[in-house]
């Protein structure tokens, strides 16, 4: 028996191999564009590889969990994919920072590069400081905490909604004031 689109559910349940084929020639290019949404920042297109690959074989080993119609695995495929990219993510973004913390280690980046990096580091956290200062909390508990929207609106009392418009405003402002900073119109 061959997988077909009413029957490859239950056939992935049962651990049969064209199964799985059937998703990968289905899915594939879906899970591949979420997973380099997530992990294209980064530049390495072997992790996108891999975490596409990781993210079948979890899809081939929690099989077994998902019940559903086939409009209900695609929504729970994204949300696999979504959230092992997001590990992946993690998990490279920590290497990179436990590469910077010894410097001496990284031999690829010169002394010049280093002082711009330092430098652009200065004005992002002088643009951040520009931010009211509620903005600027949401901002920091976000992308150098590392806190969740659900979190964040926790400790702050304001909705998921409220908190994802002021992360939506805030970065537009940045982005202008970044713009232009880069032209040479902006002294700080």
């Amino acid at each position: 028996m061959k997988s077909t689109s009413e029957n490859f559910i239950r056939r992935l349940q049962k651990q049969k191999e064209d199964a799985l084929e059937f998703i990968i020639d289905s899915y594939l290019p879906l899970i591949k564009g979420i997973t380099h949404k997530v992990l294209s920042p980064l530049g390495n297109e072997g992790l996108v590889d891999e975490c596409v690959n990781d993210i079948f074989l979890s899809i081939w080993d929690n099989a077994d969990k998902f019940s559903g119609e086939s409009t209900d695995f695609r929504k729970w495929i994204c949300a696999i994919a979504k959230y092992k990219s997001i590990d992946y993510y993690r998990r490279a973004a920590k290497r990179m920072e436990v590469s910077s913390a010894y410097p001496d280690m990284n031999t690829e980046m010169s002394v010049e590069e280093e002082l711009i990096r330092a430098e652009d580091q200065t004005e992002l956290i002088k643009l951040i400081n520009q931010l009211e200062s509620l903005d600027r909390d949401i901002f920091l508990m976000k992308y150098f905490l590392g806190y969740k929207t659900a979190e964040i609106s926790c400790k702050t009392g304001l909705s998921i909604t409220a908190i994802d418009n002021r992360v939506f405003r805030g970065k537009k402002k940045l982005f202008n004031e970044a713009k232009n900073l880069n032209a040479g119109g902006y002294v700080l």
